[in-house]
């Protein structure tokens, strides 16, 4: 079984970031996989407060909902990390979470190696270029695996339902999920006796 999970960065419930990783995960899902959307705009995860005690412990000792979302991360073969545009960068709510699932990822002797990753990202105009560098950096800085696809895995749109307009970004997110879902299933069927 392969598992894709889709993080969602943005504060808006059913917003563009959201409609385009359920696209997503709606052509993992008809290429095989088991996908989740798990989104945190009804989710607290705090800033990282960089005390590095989970470089010693392997866990993160914020009490927040972190831990079960880092659980699911570790759990799944693919991880999609998807954010709005807001001020020419990642929403504060993904880089809460790529900070310390990268700590505790170290702390736990980088669970996220030769995993699958991709970033998706919307905008109404700019910025999407370097937030999508941002995420970027964590899924390399991770030792993950990152699969292309026809363009970069940015869309447009601002008002909800307008990112479902740009047809080159939801055909690039389209073709994204698939290369994931075939990287994924390359990888396991190597890792096979």
């Amino acid at each position: 079984m392969i598992r894709v999970l889709g993080i969602v960065g943005s504060p808006r419930v059913g917003g563009n970031t959201e409609q385009l990783v359920a696209e997503a995960l709606r052509v993992a899902a008809e290429e095989g996989a088991e996908t989740e959307l798990l989104r945190l705009a009804d989710k607290e995860v705090k800033p990282c407060d960089a005390c590095l005690s989970c470089r010693e412990t392997g866990e993160c000792h914020i009490e927040d909902d972190f831990r079960p979302i880092f659980e699911k991360m570790v759990e799944a073969d693919g991880i999609i990390l998807a954010s709005p545009v807001y001020f020419g960068s990642a929403t504060p709510q993904i880089m809460a979470l790529i900070d310390r699932a990268g700590y505790v990822s170290g702390g736990r002797g980088r669970v996220f190696e030769n995993k699958v990753g991709g970033a998706l990202v919307v905008a109404r105009r700019a910025g999407q270029n370097f937030t999508f560098a941002q995420l970027l950096f964590f899924f390399l800085q991770q030792g993950m695996i990152v699969p292309g696809s026809t363009y970069w895995n940015i869309a447009f749109g601002r008002e909800k339902g307008e990112v479902t307009k740009d047809e080159e970004g939801m055909n690039t997110a389209r073709n994204f999920a698939k290369k994931m879902v075939w990287l994924i299933r390359k990888l396991k069927t190597r890792e096979e006796p």
